[in-house]
């Protein structure tokens, strides 16, 4: 099991370069066509190194929390359909991802669950091989998913979790705070390109996203998303 740190990410970019330049294309072309409709949420590095993360480790199913315009559900589904398997959970209160898109990315390998997390958690799959959490940011949702959404899911899986670092330290009161003191307590490390908390990261890919030739998606932005491993509870 890849430990996921930067070394091993820098390793990915190169495997993977031709095709993220042309899911990169794809994306812009995607964004530009929506126009007001999609309001991207995920920012260049980490929009990629969830999907190397996916192209790397080819889960059966991937469950995402959190779907807004479905700008992280079209990067998740390019991912599977460029390992050619996989298939996508996604769960949200409004559905604006369904009429986002594309229906040659969704179909037969997506389905879209709408509703309170809290009262649809049976429909997490059991066998879930990657977890990807965007949805609401406070800590009390945060301690509410470590307890009840955390345990559901294998241990060993990947899982990112957004808007973690978008300074320096996690802010009092927000889910990043509660994720990260959880992640502490148990030693498992994890791994950030965020700008405001690991410069040195930052900069490193941004160079060598230059370096491969690959253009700008969205543009710099903060990357505050923290990647990790499910512990063993």
């Amino acid at each position: 099991m890849e430990k996921i740190d930067l070394a091993y990410v820098c390793a990915l970019y190169r495997e993977y370069a031709g095709d993220l330049a042309a899911v990169g294309k794809q994306q812009r072309a995607f964004a530009e066509s929506m126009g007001s409709r999609m309001t991207p949420q995920l920012d260049d590095l980490e929009a990629e190194i969830t999907y190397l993360l996916l192209r790397a480790t080819r889960p059966a199913v991937v469950m995402e929390l959190g779907t807004f315009h479905g700008w992280s559900t079209s990067w998740i589904l390019s991912a599977l359909r460029d390992n050619g398997t996989g298939e996508l959970h996604s769960f949200d209160r409004i559905d604006n991802v369904v009429r986002n898109v594309p229906d040659d990315l969704a179909r037969g390998r997506w389905t879209f669950v709408r509703g309170d997390i809290q009262e649809t958690l049976d429909r997490v799959p059991a066998d879930t091989g990657y977890l990807f959490v965007d949805a609401a940011h406070s800590g009390r949702f945060a301690r509410w998913y470590l307890e009840h959404l955390f345990p559901r899911v294998p241990s060993g899986i990947p899982v990112s979790v957004h808007d973690v670092y978008h300074f320096r330290v996690t802010l009092p009161l927000h889910e990043g705070r509660v994720v990260v003191r959880w992640l502490g307590e148990r030693g498992v490390p994890f791994f950030t390109p965020a700008r405001a908390r690991a410069r040195d990261v930052y900069t490193t890919l941004t160079g060598l996203r230059e370096e491969l030739g690959l253009s700008p998606v969205r543009g710099p932005g903060d990357n505050p998303m923290i990647f990790f491993r499910m512990p063993q509870e």
